[in-house]
């Protein structure tokens, strides 16, 4: 039997489907459905005439079935390196910056920047296009640095307007010699390479001002490096180097010359003629002397020989020099010609050596601030030391000092200065004027100039127990507003002080024998409180009405937690109470002292800081120090307040 075929469209599927009609029944069958009775469901082979099956008849869904549907988005098409966007802008800016894009190896098109014109321009070539790129600006700037360059083409000649290059942190071994003909290039970055030699070429950049090869692979350097006479700036350390070129000292307008982290034994004698370099750093090598030549060093400011294998302080009678490193070397014994040499020096580092005795000629080095001298073999300190005029910091810890308390180091320089100028032994005056010689006001018992003119009464490092009434007689009617009585023996405030309730403003009885402070809470005039290094283990309640008092230094007692009278002092901007046994403090009541700015807890108890003292934003100055805390870690601390603050910030629960 023969069936009639119609085609028309499928509702289903929308493809060309055919309707078989036979005897009694109406069949649908396209590719995927088979309506019967308004049903849809699963389709049979469709059949063509005869009832034989319909072979062609494979709806348009099937055959998509059949075919991968990202086919499209798989076919291979090369995607440029660099978007086209960066490279028209470059053309206008004449800078470009391809860092940290995961390159290994410079796209062509990037040297062909200036050569090529843009793709859009073959199709647009209208002289009244906005975008003019004939009128394109040379490539002077090229950042490739942070990829993963092993290699530079030979075309790089084809960017000859570059000013700078900065290759740094990739994986290049080796340079192409055609950087030789970049003849504007004043900026040469190749640091953190793996670079083992350099092209001769590259010493012919006339311009060039710059030099950055730090953290390579260099053994050696080419004796025509002497032809950059235009350098300013040349760093090589972190490499391999034995040897210098003596073609070094031609750079005679060198500025800075870093040398450090190599392996050189010796500095060559033509260094002497870099009459202009500010700055030699040749730490951290195996050096074992310097040559006498950097004394005609004329700039020289800064000189770093740390880490080496020096016996000697080197002689330099470099008349700028101010700052100088030679710590943890094998020096045993300073001269004084050497200290003599150092007429302009402010910073002396000798720290990690083998000292034994500082020469009294120390107190020549008159410009002298700072004297590093830490972790030597240093028994006795010269009070000749507190004569100089400028030293803010002395540094002594790890020397086998005699004579000197261990407490006394930690107080700091000043403090230590003070007590080494009471050890020098002055001989007296002769005078012949008898029974009429003049008094200084200064060396009387009772200072009256001090009272009368600075309003100060003193009687300090006496230690005496108790304060001599002739002084109070001395300054009676008188507004007195400091008072220093310091450095006694007195176990409780001298009664005779109410006579300056009204006046006094400043008051330090620090090292004394205090065990208990209630009287100062009547003197409301108070700014300044010093009881550092006394037998306090608590404050009275009534300081709270203290209302003017900005600073208390409480160092050195036996306060087991943070006073509690202090939560109270609002007005309060600084509280020293380092060196106790605090073992708590409460940061939520911290934070009402809104003007506290400086803080000190250094070498107490805490066993842990709670993160919400990151919110007392207030703080300038946070010392936790000494402390037996595991968080925040002492690599945070050391960072300063700031990071410590934002590390307790980050803790806070959300």
């Amino acid at each position: 039997m023969i069936c009639d075929v119609l085609w028309q469209v499928c509702l289903d599927c929308g493809d060309n489907a055919f309707i078989v009609k036979d005897t009694g029944r109406k069949r649908c069958c396209c590719c995927c459905c088979w309506r019967a009775g308004g049903k849809r469901r699963q389709t049979r082979q469709p059949f063509g005439r005869g009832g034989k099956p319909y072979s062609n008849s494979m709806s348009r869904l099937k055959r998509a079935a059949q075919m991968d549907s990202l086919a499209g988005f798989r076919a291979e098409k090369k995607e440029q390196a660099v978007p086209s966007g960066l490279l028209k802008a470059a053309r206008k800016s004449g800078q470009l910056n391809l860092s940290d894009r995961g390159l290994t190896e410079v796209p062509q098109e990037v040297y062909r920047l200036n050569v090529d014109p843009p793709e859009d321009a073959r199709q647009n070539v209208s002289f009244g296009a906005s975008d003019r790129w004939w009128e394109q600006t040379d490539l002077t700037k090229l950042l490739l640095s942070s990829n993963q360059l092993t290699h530079l083409s030979d075309d790089i000649r084809l960017l000859p307007a570059l000013v700078t290059l900065d290759l740094h942190d990739n994986k290049l071994s080796s340079l192409p010699s055609a950087l030789g003909e970049l003849q504007e290039l004043q900026q040469l970055r190749l640091s953190n390479n793996q670079l083992r030699s350099l092209p001769v070429e590259l010493c012919s950049l006339k311009k060039l001002s710059s030099l950055t090869l730090q953290q390579n692979l260099q053994e050696s350097l080419p004796e025509e490096l002497g032809q950059l006479q235009n350098l300013t700036q040349l760093d090589l350390s972190n490499n391999r180097l034995k040897l210098l070129p003596s073609s070094l000292g031609c750079l005679t307008r060198l500025q800075k010359l870093n040398l450090s982290n190599n392996q050189l034994s010796s500095l060559p004698d033509s260094l002497a003629r870099l009459c202009n370099v500010k700055l030699l750093d040749c730490s951290k090598n195996q050096l074992t002397d310097v040559p006498a030549g950097l004394s005609e060093m004329s700039a020289l400011e800064q000189l770093y020989l740390g880490h080496n294998k020096l016996r000697l302080l080197p002689k330099l009678l470099a008349p700028a020099l101010k700052e100088l490193y030679v710590g943890n070397n094998h020096i045993e014994q300073l001269q004084a010609e050497q200290l003599a040499c150092l007429t302009a020096i402010s910073l002396l580092e000798l720290r990690d050596n083998k000292i034994k005795i500082l020469p009294e000629q120390i107190a020549l080095l008159s410009t002298l601030t700072r004297l590093d001298v830490t972790n030597n073999d240093i028994t006795t300190l010269p009070a000749s030391v507190s004569l100089l005029p400028n030293l803010k910091v002395l540094l002594l810890e790890g020397n086998p000092l005699r004579g000197i308390r261990r407490d006394l180091l930690t107080k700091g320089t000043n403090e230590l200065l003070t007590y080494l100028r009471g050890r020098i032994k002055e001989d007296p005056e002769r005078t012949d004027e008898g029974p009429t010689a003049m008094t200084l006001p200064s060396q009387a018992r009772v200072n009256v100039h001090s009272i009368k003119t600075l309003k100060l009464l003193e009687y300090r490092s006496k230690q005496a127990a108790h304060v001599p009434d002739e002084l109070f007689d001395a300054a009676a009617g008188l507004s007195v507003t400091t008072v220093n009585f310091s450095k006694n023996q007195l176990t409780c405030t001298p009664p005779r002080l109410q006579e300056f309730l009204s006046s006094l403003s400043d008051i330090n009885l620090a090292f004394n024998r205090l065990s208990c402070c209630s009287d100062l809470c009547k003197f409301l005039q108070l700014v300044h409180i010093d009881l550092r290094n006394n037998q306090l283990s608590d404050l009275p309640s009534d300081m709270k009405n203290l209302t003017k008092l900005s600073s208390i230094i409480l160092s050195y007692n036996r306060f087991k937690s943070f006073p509690e009278v202090l939560y109270h002092v609002v007005s309060l901007e600084t509280v020293l109470l380092g060196n106790n046994q605090v073992d708590k403090v409460d940061p939520q009541r911290l934070m009402k002292l809104v003007r506290l700015s400086t803080l000190d807890l250094s070498n107490n108890d805490l066993l842990s800081i709670a993160p919400e003292l990151g919110l007392c934003t207030s703080l300038r100055s946070l010392s936790l120090e000494g402390n037996p805390f595991r968080a925040p870690r002492a690599a945070i601390v050391a960072r300063g307040t700031d990071a410590v603050l934002e590390y307790l910030r980050s803790r806070i629960p959300t």
